[in-house]
């Protein structure tokens, strides 16, 4: 078993909106102060099966549709149980329902709910076709009850069941990453829609240097777009988090990556474009930058940079920049 404790506090000013703290005049900084229970959970295995139950955190392939957040001060959890089964050699399922989401939002309420309740269903099948080439079938089945404070579309509205499949492999020289999903309306959510999502990525490594190319779609219907509000959102569509709720006209995101070393020092850069999907609005591009430095075993520091600039009048003009650094005991 685990039991694993967090803990936000402020350092000096607090001159942003944590999502609770009411300063609304402020940019928002969704770190909200508190102290809470992150994991609690027993574990069993056995020779080809394992089970959790309790608080823990859940992450499923890439963390496109349900993930802990990491990126955040207080993690994304789950309160339920987990199972996971290697049926084959090469065929593994694993499967979580969680009935209560503690979000980086919490502990307590503030402008968005610190906890989603509803009975949540998900399952992930791996297919190790071949060696370097899997194939991942998937659905993700979200219900999130109505709560009387807050407005459906901070609650029901998130209900959705996706099914999907995605291809993970090397090919030649080249990573590839491919995946479909559909996505529509469950619960007591009040949408009516069936929208796709679209992933092709292809990465490689030339001369010390990294590069991938990537065009991921999250498309619309009847003005709403295909949306996965349990992911781990800062890792995708650009690190400035425009994009953590899909515009009703969908998005289209083409980028382009290359990472690298100088010394001991990672050294990352990633552009994009973004277009809607379901229109010709021209919603901007963005630049994100990171340098990473490995003091020593103990302390690590990044220094990370977010340019969002912004075509039309849908969305600002955004810059962000965050130094951390982070301590290994």
């Amino acid at each position: 078993g685990l039991v694993e404790f967090d803990n936000v506090s402020v350092v000096g000013p607090d001159d942003y909106n944590s999502t609770e703290n009411g300063k609304t005049q402020y940019p928002v900084v969704a770190d909200p102060k508190g102290t809470e229970v992150n994991q609690a959970y027993l574990k069993y295995t056995m020779d080809t099966a394992n089970g959790i139950y309790g608080r823990q955190r859940i992450n499923y392939s890439n963390q496109r549709f349900v993930g802990g957040v990491a990126w955040r001060q207080n993690e994304q959890s789950f309160d339920g149980f987990r199972g996971n089964w290697q049926m084959l050699d090469s065929v593994n399922v694993d499967y979580s329902y969680a009935y209560r989401v503690h979000r980086v939002f919490g502990p307590d309420d503030g402008t968005n709910p610190a906890q989603w309740s509803g009975d949540n269903n998900f399952v992930y099948v791996d297919w190790k076709v071949a060696e370097g080439h899997n194939i991942g079938v998937f659905g993700y089945f979200i219900e999130v009850d109505s709560q009387h404070s807050y407005p459906a579309p901070k609650t029901v509205n998130n209900s959705s069941d996706s099914y999907g499949l995605e291809y993970v492999g090397r090919i030649a020289m080249l990573d590839v990453r491919a995946a479909y999903a559909s996505q529509s309306e469950a619960g007591d959510s009040e949408l009516n829609y069936t929208a796709d999502y679209y992933l092709a990525e292809v990465g490689g490594t030339l001369a010390g240097i990294g590069l991938k190319g990537g065009y991921e779609v999250l498309a619309s219907d009847n003005g709403v777009g295909f949306a996965t509000p349990l992911a781990t959102l800062h890792k995708f569509q650009g690190w400035a988090d425009k994009f953590l709720s899909t515009p009703g006209d969908g998005v289209e995101d083409m980028y382009f990556g290359v990472s690298g070393a100088l010394g001991p020092v990672k050294l990352e850069a990633v552009y994009h474009d973004f277009q809607a999907e379901s229109s010709s609005e021209d919603f901007g591009d963005e630049l994100d930058l990171a340098a990473s430095w490995p003091v020593n075993e103990y302390f690590s520091t990044q220094l990370k940079a977010a340019l969002f600039n912004a075509d039309g009048d849908v969305y600002t003009d955004t810059n962000k920049v965050w130094l951390t650094l982070q301590l290994k005991i």
